[in-house]
C-alpha cells in the first residue's frame, strides 16, 4: 500500500550500550500501548508501526565497518492526517505510562525526531 499524501512521525535513537536494554524495554510497553490505544480508521488513523533495531556502524555507508558500540533504535509511524500525530502526542502525554521513562532514556541518547512529514514518494 503506497502512502503518498500521508504522514510520517520518525525518531532514530543512538543508544549507547547501558541503555540498549532500556531501549529494548521501553520499545516493547509502547507497541502493546501503540496497539491499544491507536485508531486504525479515519483521519487519525496509524497506518504503519515500525521499530527497527541495528548496531551503530563507524561507517554507515560500509555494511562491513566495525560497530561503534552503540544501537540505534527507528521508530517510523505513518498516519493517514496530521490529526493523528496530534492524538497520539496528545494520548502519550495523558495514557502512556512510560512517557516520561522514554523521555528521560533519550535523553542520555543521541536523538533526531520528524515529527510529521508528508509521504513524497512511496511505494506498493
Amino acid at each position: 500500500m503506497a502512502h503518498h499524501g500521508n504522514v510520517q512521525l520518525t525518531f532514530v535513537i543512538v543508544a549507547p550500550p547501558e541503555l540498549e536494554a532500556e531501549g529494548d524495554r521501553i520499545f516493547k510497553n509502547h507497541a502493546v500501548w501503540m496497539e491499544k490505544t491507536h485508531h486504525r480508521d479515519g483521519d487519525k488513523a496509524l497506518l504503519v508501526y515500525d521499530v527497527s533495531k541495528v548496531a551503530e556502524l563507524s561507517n554507515p555507508m560500509d555494511p562491513t565497518s566495525a560497530p561503534t558500540g552503540n544501537t540505534v533504535f527507528i521508530l517510523a509511524e505513518i498516519y493517514a492526517s496530521p490529526a493523528g500525530i496530534e492524538d497520539h502526542f496528545e494520548q502519550a502525554n495523558s495514557n502512556w505510562e512510560e512517557f516520561e521513562n522514554f523521555k528521560k532514556w533519550m535523553g542520555a541518547c543521541q536523538v533526531s525526531i520528524t515529527p510529521c512529514a508528508p509521504v513524497v514518494h512511496s511505494l506498493w
